[in-house]
């Protein structure tokens, strides 16, 4: 962005190479419903180190590279921390023998707000190489987590081959295993786009209707009137064992997005072994494909407080025998404000869910007055696969209720194309709310309204946790692409259902990592492992 100012200083030294980019002094940052945050100044960098030869493979490298503290060997690699407050433009290249550390609270940026014209301060672009690996230093008392406060933008971009993965230190020093999980906090993009759930008296979507990201200490605050807002990229990524609760409902997740708009990117993507959500949205714009979620022990993809935004190609499998029973494929709520503006809306297009306890409510669970449309789906539970809640205000069951163009309602859920095979006794749950229950019978209603919906399914699944046992090809799919709004392209026409189409599908391959959850096939190397 223009108003970004910014000078880069090119910093070469072999093994030890990195972007780095020169700053002032400091600023004080006011942002709304907060005290002032001083940033201490940077000092200037040190010349950069000359050469150094690359180290074999399996060898940590000698040194780090210049502008980052050396945390010693951490099993084949040297640990190389990032600062805690990265208040310039930082580019992390991947070097043999280097992993980068994250240790407590690492800020990119600082909070300018909720506007679209940023005030006087420091922003910061964080760019992420493919193949980087960084690590979370775990043996901290810190509570460690990267996140990307309002302003400021990360372009984590890594490849079909070379994933950038952010995992736990133990994985580095061979500490996990298919069952390690809540070891770190995960990553957060905090943006300027609406939300409905103002900490303060204000209309919804306004530039000061902002509310903290929970989990978050200090806390970082998100929301505000820039629905293109641009957090950055994610593209090609891991996210391993994260998910630390920090006390009860107060939680960070895999990737959590607070207020991001539709200018970030969020594609091809794996939370694995979070021990809570992982992905949780609150509220934005932030559209997002080829999501794989394995593993989790609460919801995979959970979506708060008005966000509004486009899914396709998702595919969660939960983690095995989960005593949790308040674990979901996908929870879509409002946080009990059911006609709090602006309303969520969640178009789902190509998705395979996998339930794997018995425990599990259900695969899907809407409620709050939250608007979704779910088409091209498989889901698979040895319980119920859907969960409507009522969600109760003045005019009544607000998630299933007729349509309201005064409270940007656009009526009960909608499915499509939409198989399901579920171990209960009926398909659906009942959970009441202050005595009131969406039935059973008003549940199947609403998804039987729909086209080429199934029921009883049997045998979707083949000899993979995920891939369909055929039926991909030969159930009738929903036109995806009709479901794109005027003058956009994000939803592609397919000729199956479900995220994938079948064993020779390789759109998860290679990006991913192979588990007990779900294995991706011979190009996908093992969580518990990492590449060289």
């Amino acid at each position: 962005m223009a108003h970004f100012a910014r000078t880069t200083r090119i910093l070469m030294a072999g093994t030890a190479c990195m972007l780095l980019a020169s700053c002032d002094g400091a600023d004080s940052v006011a942002s709304p419903g907060e005290g002032v945050i001083v940033v201490p100044s940077t000092p200037a960098p040190t010349p950069a180190p000359s050469a150094t030869p690359t180290p074999a493979p399996g060898t940590p490298a000698a040194s780090c590279p210049t502008g980052l503290a050396d945390a010693g060997v951490v099993g084949n690699y040297r640990g190389c921390r990032l600062p805690s407050s990265i208040t310039s433009d930082l580019r992390l290249q991947k070097l043999a023998g280097v992993a980068y550390e994250i240790s407590g609270p690492t800020n990119v940026g600082v909070d300018l707000g909720g506007g679209g014209n940023l005030p006087t301060g420091r922003s910061a672009v964080l760019t992420i190489d493919p193949g980087v690996l960084l690590y979370a230093n775990t043996t901290n008392a810190d509570n460690d987590y990267l996140i990307v406060n309002r302003g400021s933008r990360i372009f984590a971009e890594g490849s079909p081959t070379q994933p950038i993965i952010f995992t736990a230190q133990q994985n580095l020093t061979g500490g996990v295993t298919d069952e390690s999980q809540g070891l770190w906090g995960g990553v957060i993009l905090a943006g300027r786009a609406p939300i409905s759930n103002c900490n303060t008296g204000v209309a919804g979507g306004a530039v000061n209707c902002e509310n903290a990201v929970e989990g978050t200490s200090p806390q970082a605050l998100y929301g505000g009137n820039v629905p293109a807002d641009s957090s950055g990229t994610f593209r090609y990524v891991q996210i391993r064992y994260s998910g630390t609760i920090i006390s009860p409902n107060n939680e960070l997740q895999g990737l959590t997005l607070g207020g991001t708009g539709s200018g970030t990117t969020i594609d091809h993507v794996q939370i694995h072994n979070s021990s809570d959500d992982g992905i949780e949205v609150f509220g934005g714009r932030t559209n997002m494909r080829y999501l794989a979620i394995t593993g989790a022990d609460d919801d995979g993809l959970d979506t708060d407080v008005g966000w509004q935004g486009q899914v396709q190609f998702l595919l969660t499998v939960q983690k095995p025998n989960n005593p949790q029973s308040d674990n979901y494929s996908t929870e879509i709520d409002s946080n009990g404000n059911e006609d709090a503006l602006p309303r969520q809306r969640y178009n789902l297009a190509n998705f395979t869910f996998v339930q794997t306890s018995s425990n599990t409510n259900a695969a899907i669970r809407l409620r709050g007055g939250a608007d979704a449309r779910f088409v091209n789906g498989i889901v698979v539970s040895p319980s119920a696969c859907l969960n409507i809640i009522a969600g109760i205000d003045a005019s009544g069951k607000s998630t299933i209720r007729p349509a309201n163009a005064g409270l940007e309602d656009n009526g009960p859920p909608l499915f499509d194309s939409v198989l399901f095979s579920c171990g209960g006794a009926s398909p659906y749950a009942e959970t009441p709310v202050n005595g009131v229950t969406v039935t059973l019978a008003e549940q199947r209603t609403v998804f039987t309204a729909g086209t080429n919906n199934v029921e009883n399914g049997t045998g979707l699944l083949g000899t993979n946790s995920f891939l369909p046992a055929g039926v991909a090809t030969t159930a009738t799919p929903f036109n995806a692409a009709t479901l794109n709004p005027a003058n956009t392209s994000f939803f592609v026409q397919t000729s199956f259902v479900g995220a994938v189409s079948g064993p020779n599908d390789t759109s998860f391959a290679g990006w991913t990592c192979n588990s007990n959850r779900a294995s991706f096939g011979s190009t996908s190397g093992s969580c518990t492992g990492l590449p060289n």
